[in-house]
């Protein structure tokens, strides 16, 4: 049987990059699945490939992040499992970052996954019926370079918010896990790198020869492990938020 048959998946974020990764193999593992993005072209044509519903939001709107999930439960009747995969990437130190720039953070990467995991667990819970979410974080989590500030406190707020919410809810049954990915090859690095880093057309290839296994993280090996966790054969894990990465954090050369 498919990882994932029967199961109503939300993607938060799921429109393109990790997110749109895991939607196509949500999908392939036979979910029902509904996505969000704020570019509607982009997920409109992604909806459509898939056989998955579309919603545009704007997830920077609390109440458009609970909304997600209402929207979900309205289109299939119920949330099985919630992907938390937005996130803005968007440079700043500790020393030039402005509040806007900083409150774009949070709620991107920290408030808006708050709130749909809020509206995910109180539907799971009213139905008394079991779930599983996994949040995509990142290494930033454990610090991060200091061009990442807003971006390394957002995600660490993540992390923490991960472990909490999985220990509130361990009894419910409700599995909370999250992913601290790596540096990944998506469109989304490549305008970063370009926008943000002079990169020119071979940046991936310079970035791959850099890295310990030869290459950058892939989309859809990622996704398969999301689908991993959201799915039974994850077992009991909750509360794990597992380094993703071929870098090991706390070795030292």
């Amino acid at each position: 049987m498919a990882l994932l048959q029967d199961k109503v998946v939300l993607v938060n974020g799921g429109s393109q990059g990790v997110g749109a990764g895991i939607v196509q193999a949500a999908v392939r593992e036979g979910a029902t699945v509904v996505l969000t993005g704020r570019r509607a072209e982009v997920g409109e044509k992604l909806a459509a490939d898939t056989g998955a519903l579309f919603v545009r939001a704007d997830l920077a709107d609390p109440a458009r992040a609970r909304d997600s999930v209402t929207r979900t439960v309205q289109a299939h009747g119920r949330i099985d499992c919630l992907v938390n995969a937005a996130g803005l990437t968007s440079r700043g130190s500790l020393l030039d970052t402005t509040p806007e720039l900083f409150d774009q953070h949070i709620a991107i990467n920290l408030r808006a996954p708050f709130f749909a995991m809020q509206a995910a667990v109180a539907d799971m819970k009213d139905r008394e019926a079991p779930g599983t979410i996994v949040n995509i974080i990142s290494n930033c989590a454990h610090g991060g370079p200091p061009y990442l500030a807003p971006y390394s406190t957002a995600k660490a707020g993540l992390a923490g918010l991960t472990v909490n919410a999985a220990h509130a809810h361990r009894w419910d049954r409700i599995r909370i896990n999250g992913l601290n990915i790596g540096w990944t090859d998506t469109e989304g690095e490549d305008a970063t790198q370009r926008a943000f880093h002079g990169a020119g057309d071979d940046w991936r290839e310079k970035a791959a020869a850099a890295q310990p296994m030869g290459k950058l993280g892939q989309v859809d090996e990622i996704a398969d492990f999301v689908v991993f966790l959201l799915s039974d054969r994850s077992g009991v894990v909750t509360g794990s938020v597992i380094d993703w990465d071929q870098n090991v954090f706390g070795g030292m050369d």
